[in-house]
């Protein structure tokens, strides 16, 4: 597999690195979350100045029309930075969602502006009694005339309290495990009925649960077909998980390149101690770790734009697999080689350990993919 990137996916890269080493210090993070800020304006701006917020969106919609493999370059470099950027979920998850499901008016409605960063959507699919099951879903869309009503809850949100467009998963028949009778919908923050409480991830990103109440909705609202959303919701998610896979690499990475430079700058007995044996073996180990899942990253991000579905689910589950068992692995191995300090709050590693440990958990766990990829083989 070559893994050399192309002329624009380098720059796609390049410039991203360059504005988010500038702008997602420790410090400029810890300030955001102190001053209970989502996000950095500031940067959000920059990256709609550089295009980057219209990455996977299709030209005719006011964006760039690139593939799932540029918004992993894109992906890779948010996780190596640790940006708290709502990028993954308002254009990866939402712009994907509008794109694979929405109508013309619908894509000409949203989409432009999730381009240009004036409008954020979220995506709410799973549920407090779902695990990690996107069928699962007790949420109900009752008839009320030509319109519905949305009664229900959705958990996890991904970038849900500086959302301007929210976009649900609802029954509108059968039972709560059925695959069929699923629907999705455009539901406004602000409408009647909706109250989002939100909360911070252990990485700093925020999410929210959303609790529906009678939610007024038209059928202009509908997104895709009515109870037939399945296939499309599992597409979206594998959207989504393909580029949070990228994150956790990114912060892998990271995480290899500091205990790297801390073997070399750490003393014992006289001598740095990356000089001992067992530890040069330790981190050849994770370095080997890390060019597997790099290439099962590549993988998921080159079939996640696949309508192929057997082919799309089993990459992605398999990166997905691989970075919950092994990142973990890496993770583990890079606190104890740095003993005290990467036990400590203050040490920047530990912040990258948040992030591959979030992405393990977002859309599925290590067991949730291994039996769905498991299921592809049958």
């Amino acid at each position: 597999m070559n893994f050399n990137y192309s002329e624009e996916q380098s720059l796609i890269s390049d410039s991203l690195g360059k504005l988010l080493s500038d702008g997602c210090s420790q410090a400029a993070r810890r300030a955001l979350i102190a001053e209970e800020q989502y996000h950095d304006p500031a940067i959000w701006s920059a990256l709609t100045e550089l295009g980057m917020l219209g990455l996977p969106i299709a030209e005719a919609y006011a964006g760039v029309g690139g593939t799932a493999v540029d918004t992993m370059v894109a992906a890779i470099e948010f996780g190596r930075h640790l940006s708290l950027e709502p990028f993954t979920a308002s254009v990866v998850l939402g712009g994907g969602a509008l794109q694979l499901a929405g109508t013309e008016d619908q894509k000409n409605a949203f989409l432009p502006g999730i381009a240009d960063g004036s409008q954020r959507a979220a995506v709410g699919f799973l549920e407090p009694e779902s695990r990690f099951d996107l069928s699962s879903v007790a949420t109900r869309a009752e008839p009320d005339g030509d319109c519905y009503r949305l009664s229900g809850r959705k958990t996890a949100v991904i970038g849900a309290p500086s959302a301007d467009i929210l976009i649900v998963s609802a029954r509108t028949s059968g039972t709560a495990s059925d695959a069929d009778g699923l629907t999705l919908f455009l539901v406004r923050p602000d409408a009647s009925g909706v109250e989002i409480k939100p909360y911070r991830f252990a990485d700093g990103r925020t999410g929210a649960d959303i609790v529906l109440e009678n939610v007024p909705v038209t059928a202009s609202d509908m997104l895709g077909p009515k109870d037939k959303a399945a296939d499309l919701i599992e597409h979206i998610a594998d959207l989504g998980t393909a580029a949070l896979c990228a994150e956790a690499l990114g912060a892998l990475e990271k995480i290899i390149a500091m205990t790297t430079e801390y073997l070399k700058v750490r003393t014992q007995f006289g001598r740095p101690i990356g000089e001992f044996q067992a530890l040069q073996h330790q981190l050849a180990e994770m370095m080997i770790d890390f060019e597997h899942a790099k290439s099962l990253v590549f993988e998921a991000a080159m079939t996640a734009d696949s309508p192929d579905a057997p082919i799309r689910k089993k990459a992605v589950s398999a990166a997905k697999v691989y970075l919950g068992e092994r990142g973990r692995v890496i993770c583990q191995n890079a606190i104890q080689m740095h003993g005290g300090i990467g036990m400590t709050d203050e040490y920047e590693l530990g912040d990258y350990v948040k992030r591959a440990m979030v992405a393990e958990k977002a859309f599925g766990d290590t067991d949730h993919h291994l039996e769905r990829y498991a299921r592809q083989m049958v």
